[in-house]
């Protein structure tokens, strides 16, 4: 009885404190935790103390905690479907970018294990090897060019031994433990990111501020095209909507000569002595070569139809 009730205990806290976490902290990264030993989690740990919290748990009990709180936070269930695997939060308030950084930076060399699955290409390059003379047919079983130099066993050129993705062979790993050769690197592998209530891949993170604000750009400046082509009012195509419209009744007006209020009346003032308004604009450059005001008509022609004059401007 008192083994099962300190088996509930431990439940219990386990979910008070995922609970708290969830509740006090607004980002979360999901880590993959896949070939991280206990003594590197220890390491990763002590590392994030003070800028972010590490807490694995078993699937099961973290999908419980979530679901217990999510009247409180209906935004946590999207947290719910990202939860299988190895899997583990990172909480963090801080900048994201930085602790993804030092996460990364926390991995550890390991040496390729009979039947792992590469995560990365092997290239073993070319070199004495250290190995003796009776060490030629094993290499020759993996197509490996070798001679031998100076008592020793030397590869002759670069060998790219495993692929990405390709399990490692029994004869692979045999020969890079003799080689004392940790091709791979295992640490925490981060997957997705929350965000109050936002969940993206970790790509996210590599996109810088000019980045950000460029694809922001683009997408406004789509909707505002389609809400011009379609007709229909959006804040993005309004105030393109706002100026065309404006143009329309400028032109109108300008056909009706009895009609008049103030922004057409600068209208035709405009078209009657354009060279005065291109004159009152302020001169591009001082240093100016002498022949800039032979150009100055083509400007001229340009300023009468630009949205300045013919829309916007015309509110000043």
């Amino acid at each position: 009885m008192s083994g099962g009730a300190s088996v509930d205990a431990r439940k219990q806290n386990y979910f008070n404190k995922l609970n708290q976490l969830l509740e006090e902290y607004p980002k979360i990264l999901l880590v993959n935790a896949d070939n991280v030993g206990s003594n590197q989690m220890q390491k990763v740990r002590s590392a994030l103390r003070g800028e972010a919290v590490l807490l694995m748990g078993k699937n099961t009990m973290i999908r419980k905690a979530i679901r217990m709180i999510l009247e409180k936070n209906a935004q946590l269930e999207a947290l719910l479907p990202l939860v299988r695997g190895n899997i583990g939060f990172v909480f963090t308030k801080n900048d994201l970018s930085q602790i993804r950084d030092k996460i990364k930076s926390l991995k550890v060399a390991a040496p390729a294990k009979a039947g792992a699955v590469a995560p990365d290409d092997v290239i073993v390059p070319k070199g004495n090897t250290g190995m003796e003379p009776t060490q030629t047919a094993f290499l020759q079983s993996l197509n490996i060019p070798s001679k031998i130099n100076k008592g020793q066993v030397e590869i002759t050129v670069d060998v790219h031994l495993i692929k990405a993705g390709q399990r490692v062979g029994n004869s692979e790993a045999t020969l890079l433990t003799k080689l004392n050769i940790k091709p791979f690197s295992y640490g925490l592998t981060i997957k997705h990111v929350y965000d109050n209530g936002s969940v993206y891949d970790q790509s996210v993170l590599d996109l810088t501020d000019e980045e950000l604000l460029g694809k922001f750009r683009s997408g406004v400046a789509n909707i505002a095209a389609i809400g011009l082509t379609i007709g229909y009012p959006t804040i993005a195509s309004l105030p393109h909507a706002l100026v065309h419209g404006f143009k329309n009744v400028i032109a109108v007006g300008l056909a009706l000569p009895d009609y008049s209020f103030s922004q057409l009346e600068k209208a035709r003032a405009i078209l009657a002595n354009p060279g005065a308004f291109a004159a009152a604009a302020p001169a591009a450059s001082s240093s100016a070569p002498a022949a800039a005001p032979a150009a100055a008509p083509k400007v001229e022609e340009k300023k009468e139809e630009s949205d300045e004059d013919m829309g916007l401007g015309l509110f000043d």
